[in-house]
């Protein structure tokens, strides 16, 4: 598991979820795993502040060499930034999905979804790392 940090919650479509460090919002991206499978990410298409998701609602569309996907979120909530920096370099999600590569902070709405998503151990079984 030495890929997949503790701290983070993980779906099965390879979305993460941590805490932003304001009660209430988290920090979402996607995995290591997910942005390796991709390839080189060359654009990422996010929402803006103040756009609100329902939990598995697509939020926005990332592009690889290879393919274009879909990007999921985690849980429900508002939208209350977007990550600029991968405006300008979005292979910030292949070269740190878990730091600097993160897509969008969003205030939580039901924090009960929070008990719906994978341990990063449960994740780590999914990927078979």
């Amino acid at each position: 598991m030495s890929g997949i940090p503790e701290g983070f919650q993980y779906t099965e479509e390879h979305e993460y979820v941590r805490e932003a460090g304001t009660e209430g919002e988290y920090l979402i991206g996607i995995t290591a795993y997910a942005q390796g499978e991709l390839g080189d990410v060359v654009f990422v298409e996010l929402p803006s502040p103040g756009d609100a998701f329902e939990k598995m609602e697509v939020f926005g569309t990332i592009e690889a060499v290879k393919a274009v996907s879909d990007l999921y979120s985690p849980i429900s909530g508002e939208v209350v930034a977007v990550n600029e920096a991968l405006e300008e370099d979005p292979a910030l999600v292949n070269s740190d999905p878990y730091g600097e590569g993160w897509m969008i902070r969003i205030r939580l709405t039901d924090p009960s979804e929070l008990d719906d998503l994978l341990t990063p151990e449960a994740y780590a079984a999914l990927i078979e790392e």
